[in-house]
């Protein structure tokens, strides 16, 4: 499935809970989405764990 089609889906989802359940709903369908992205990331590898807690300049002090 290609990012347009993900896209695609996500607004929908976020339009129908925006529509049927308020404010609310939209906030947290956004809410999950997000984890549910991160979740994702993760499990195919793109993203570690570290990637969180390291500071920026950590680099600049090893040098």
């Amino acid at each position: 499935m290609n990012m347009a089609m993900i896209g695609l889906l996500a607004g929908m989802a976020l339009g129908f809970a925006g529509y049927f359940g308020g404010f609310g709903a939209f906030l947290l369908v956004a809410a999950l989405g997000a984890v549910g992205f991160v979740a994702g990331r993760f499990l195919d590898g793109d993203l570690e764990p570290g990637d969180f807690f390291r500071s920026r300049d950590r680099e600049d002090r090893r040098r």
